[in-house]
C-alpha cells in the first residue's frame, strides 16, 4: 500500500531559507534604525555627528551630507539648549556615562522649534575607554502641548478661583453694608440710663434676620425693640427692614407695646399672605425714667423672655405668656408686663442664637438656665460690662454658634452719672 505526504526538506532548501531570513533580518534592522519613530544619532567624543537616521534628518529638514562630519550635536540645539548642553548635560554624561530624559529644543525645518527628550549613552571599548556617544531623540511635541494645555487650565482655574474669591469679598462687603443698614449706627443717649448692644453675624456670606433699635418717643419716654425674622438672605432682610420701620412708626402713633406689636402683626400678615408666608419674633418696650428708677413696659410676640439682672445678683426672666409669632395669624394676642429698674439693675434682650448655641462634645444647647446663671455672675457689670462678657462667651462657642445673635442691654447706673450711652 502507498501513501502521499510532504517530502523531507532538502539541504539546499534549508540553506536558501536561512539566507532569506538573514537578508530580511539585516534589512529589518537597517530599516528599523532609519525609519524608527524616534531619532538616532552617534557622535564622536567631541560631539561631531558620525551617524544619523532618516527620522531625525526629516525632523531637521536637512540632508545627511549637511550633517554627518560637519555638525556637532550641540549645533542642532537652540541657544538656550546649547548653553545647558555645555554646562550640564555634557559634563554629567562624562561623569556618569549616560544621561536620560533631558528636555531640549532642536532647530527644525522652517524655523520651527521641536521639543524633544534626549537620552545619551557613552559606548566604551574593551579596555573601558570611551569610543563614541549614542543618542536617542524622542519627539515631545504632544507632551509639550499637553503640558502647555495643562498649565493653561491650571492658570485658568487659579484665575477663576481668584475671581471667585474677589467676587465673594465684594459680596461680603455689600452684605456687611446692607446688614449694618438694618441696625442703628449707634444707640442714643437716654437720660439716667446706660445702653449697650452687640450683633454677631454667623456667616459673612448671607444676611441675617436679627434686629434691634432704641429711639425717643417724646420728651420723656423711649422705645426699644429686638427680634428675629424667619429665614436668612435678601427676603429676610426685606422683612427686617419692614419690621423696623413699622415698629418705629407704630410707636410714634401709639407707644403701647401691645398696640405696636398688633400693628406689626397686621402689616406682616397682609404683606406676606400667600405662598411665601413671613413672620418674626419680637419684644417691644417703652422706658420712662423717673428719678433714680426707670419704669419698663414691654410685650413679646413669640420671643425669648427678657432677662432682668438685679444689682444684688438676682437674675430672673420677665414672663410674657401667650405671645404668638408676629405675622403668622390675622389677629394675635400679645401679653404685656411691667417692671422697674433701680440703680445697678440691667435688662437684657437677646435672640435665640445665644441660648441655642451648641456646646461641649455632646453638642448640647447652651440653654436659658445657663444664660441666667451667667448673667447672675455679673450683677455689677452694668449694660456695657454684661454685653462685653457675653461677647466673649459667644466667641468661646466657636462653630457651635451657627446662628446670628443680637444683644441689647438697658440699665440704670449703680451710682448717678451724667447721661450717656454708647453702642
Amino acid at each position: 500500500m502507498s501513501c502521499t505526504g510532504h517530502s523531507a526538506e532538502q539541504p539546499g532548501d534549508k540553506a536558501g531559507t536561512d539566507a532569506l531570513f538573514t537578508s530580511l533580518l539585516e534589512d529589518s534592522v537597517e530599516d528599523l534604525y532609519e525609519s524608527a519613530p524616534c531619532g538616532y544619532l552617534s557622535t564622536l567624543l567631541d560631539g561631531t555627528i558620525a551617524k544619523i537616521n532618516t527620522t531625525l534628518l526629516t525632523w531637521l529638514g536637512l540632508d545627511r551630507e549637511e550633517v554627518v562630519g560637519r555638525m556637532r550635536f550641540a549645533d542642532l540645539l537652540t541657544v538656550g539648549g546649547k548653553l545647558y548642553h555645555e554646562t550640564h548635560f555634557a559634563p554629567l554624561l562624562r561623569m556618569q556615562g549616560q544621561v536620560g530624559g533631558i528636555a531640549f529644543e532642536i532647530k527644525a525645518a522652517g524655523g520651527r522649534r521641536l521639543p524633544v527628550l534626549v537620552t545619551s549613552v557613552v559606548k566604551t571599548g574593551g579596555d573601558g575607554q570611551p569610543l563614541l556617544i549614542r543618542t536617542t531623540v524622542f519627539d515631545a511635541s504632544e507632551r509639550r502641548a499637553y503640558e502647555t494645555e495643562l498649565l493653561r487650565r491650571q492658570k485658568a482655574a487659579e484665575e477663576a478661583r481668584a475671581q471667585a474669591e474677589a467676587d465673594r469679598r465684594r459680596l461680603q462687603e455689600a452684605l456687611a453694608v446692607l446688614q449694618q443698614s438694618l441696625l442703628p449706627d449707634m444707640l442714643p443717649d437716654v437720660p439716667g440710663m446706660e445702653a449697650a448692644s452687640y450683633y454677631h453675624t454667623a456667616s459673612l456670606d448671607r444676611l441675617g434676620g436679627d434686629f434691634y433699635d432704641l429711639f425717643p418717643i417724646d420728651g420723656k419716654r423711649w422705645a426699644f425693640f429686638l427680634g428675629d425674622v424667619c429665614g436668612k438672605g435678601p427676603k429676610a432682610a426685606a422683612v427686617t427692614s419692614l419690621t423696623r420701620y413699622t415698629l418705629r412708626a407704630a410707636a410714634l402713633h401709639d407707644p403701647d407695646p401691645v398696640a405696636a406689636l398688633t400693628t406689626l402683626n397686621a402689616v406682616l400678615h397682609e404683606r406676606y399672605t400667600g405662598g411665601d408666608p413671613r413672620y418674626c419674633t419680637a419684644i417691644f418696650g417703652v422706658l420712662e425714667p423717673q428719678g433714680d428708677t426707670v419704669t419698663v413696659d414691654l410685650a413679646s410676640g413669640g420671643h425669648p423672655p427678657a432677662l432682668l439682672v438685679r444689682a444684688d445678683g438676682r437674675a430672673e426672666y420677665l414672663s410674657t405668656p401667650g405671645g404668638l409669632l408676629v405675622g403668622i395669624l390675622p389677629t394675635a394676642p400679645f401679653a404685656a408686663t411691667r417692671t422697674v429698674l433701680g440703680p445697678g439693675d440691667t435688662l437684657l434682650l437677646y435672640t435665640d442664637g445665644l441660648t441655642e448655641a451648641r456646646i461641649g462634645e455632646s453638642r448640647e444647647l447652651y440653654g436659658d438656665e445657663a444664660l441666667r446663671d451667667f448673667a447672675a455672675a455679673h450683677p455689677a457689670a452694668g449694660p456695657h460690662g454684661l454685653v462685653d462678657s457675653l461677647t466673649g462667651l459667644l466667641a468661646g462657642f466657636g462653630d457651635g454658634l451657627d446662628d446670628d445673635t443680637a444683644l441689647l442691654a438697658l440699665g440704670v447706673p449703680a451710682t448717678p452719672t451724667h447721661p450717656g450711652a454708647t453702642t
